[in-house]
């Protein structure tokens, strides 16, 4: 059954449209201005939205180009208006906008105009696969929103959360159907062979798993590989640890780059955001370890599953794995304790970086204290994804001051050029 946005500020037009399309069997919903319009698109997309041109707040026209430039039209717009002009009709018509009603909307011009804009719908998929791996919770449900959008706006596509939230899976989702997914693992081929590249992936999808670490000549290729996919038939996506705005301002990514992702942001959420999916992804995947061993499954104890919720995982879903893996490799039929899971997960990673402070002990105070300014900022770079501007901020730094140490004590930043 389709389901129909009526985007209208008249109540009585909303609700007598409402009636005339429940009665003709479509799902409706409701929006009373343009506000309710956005915040109804990030909610659900709807198969067909009825945009009303004048309203108090944001204009229909308005909301249009919005949608457009976000790359948020994916389903037919038929705008509506008392004060029709031929112009405004263009306008919206250019603008994406499937047709053009004009008030008083007569009934059954409103009802074949509707069932032209449904019949006008791509129904083909334009993802490949699901992201059950990741998840079944509302912020997977979300997530896979936002892919959908991107994916048939058909934009560079900006994957970006912590390590081990699952980008990659979320770029195979991206692949058009039957088409090659291509993660470029050497760099340095995006300089030297873009063209190379968007061949072996034609009709399929490019992925960069780090942004931040292509140096300015790999930029420049991947901007000249974005210009030219279009005749591959290709879609880009790119992993980045930290927001695009943060690169550019640390000179760790072009303007022109940025411009070219900064439409289709996509914030993959980290394990810690999504608490009701822990207990299901590590059930899965301890079963799943044991089946690939030919061992029993095991099962959690409820002492263990508290634990697992209550923990923080800075790893995501990689350090989710890894535990499935050793209590499959445990083995034994007993119930998996909390016990066992604690051991596995230890004392976390922030407790890491204060071992190994007594081995300096031996050393000069000078000399020891430039080892410790280094662990320490190194420590604190990695925590903030290597973000200077964040780091220097948690450190009571200076951002000229933290560069300053950073190349005094020879750490090496990931992704600059020597």
């Amino acid at each position: 059954m389709s389901e129909i946005l009526v985007v209208d500020d008249e109540p009585g037009i909303r609700e007598l449209m409402r009636e005339i399309l429940e009665e003709e069997g479509y799902e409706v919903r409701l929006a009373e201005n343009g506000v309710s319009a956005r915040n109804a698109l990030e909610d659900k997309v709807p198969d067909l939205v009825l945009l009303d041109i004048w309203m108090p707040d944001v204009d229909g026209v308005t909301l249009l180009k919005e949608w457009k430039t976000q790359g948020r039209l994916t389903m037919p717009v038929v705008m509506m208006s008392g004060h029709g002009t031929v112009h405004t009709a263009v306008e919206a018509t250019r603008l994406g906008a499937f047709d053009y009603l004009e008030k008083p909307i007569a009934y059954k011009q409103l009802l074949e105009t509707v069932k032209k804009a449904l019949d006008a719908k791509p129904s083909r998929p334009t993802t490949t696969g699901d992201l059950s791996a990741l998840g079944a919770g509302e912020a997977i449900r979300r997530l896979t929103q936002r892919l959908n959008l991107a994916a048939a706006a058909g934009l560079p596509v900006a994957l970006v959360g912590e390590p081990g939230t699952g980008a990659e899976q979320a770029a195979r989702y991206l692949t058009p159907p039957g088409g090659p997914f291509l993660q470029v693992d050497v760099p340095a081929t995006l300089a030297n062979q873009p063209a190379e590249i968007l061949a072996q992936a034609k009709g399929g999808l490019v992925f960069i798993p780090d942004l931040a670490a292509l140096n300015a000549m790999q930029q420049r290729g991947l901007v000249l590989l974005l210009g030219r996919r279009g005749e591959f038939g290709a879609r880009v996506a790119a992993a980045s640890q930290l927001p695009l705005n943060e690169l550019l301002a640390e000179d760790r990514l072009s303007q022109e780059l940025h411009d070219l992702f900064i439409h289709a942001v996509v914030e993959m959420p980290p394990l810690r955001e999504r608490r009701e999916d822990i207990v299901p992804l590590a059930t899965r995947m301890v079963e799943d370890a044991c089946a690939r061993l030919l061992i029993p499954p095991r099962h959690f104890a409820e002492s263990a599953l508290a634990v697992l919720t209550a923990h923080d995982w800075p790893e995501n879903l990689a350090e989710l794995e890894t535990m499935a893996g050793r209590l499959a490799l445990a083995g034994g039929d007993a119930p998996i304790e909390a016990a066992e899971v604690k051991a596995i997960l230890g004392p976390g990673r922030k407790a890491g970086h204060a071992s190994g402070i007594d081995l300096m002990l031996h050393l000069p105070l000078k000399d020891a204290r430039d080892q410790f300014e280094k662990a320490y900022l190194e420590a604190m770079l990695e925590e903030c994804h290597w973000g200077m501007s964040r780091a220097a901020e948690r450190a009571g730094l200076d951002r000229t001051n933290l560069y300053r140490k950073v190349k005094q004590l020879g750490i090496e930043v990931p992704g600059k050029e020597k």
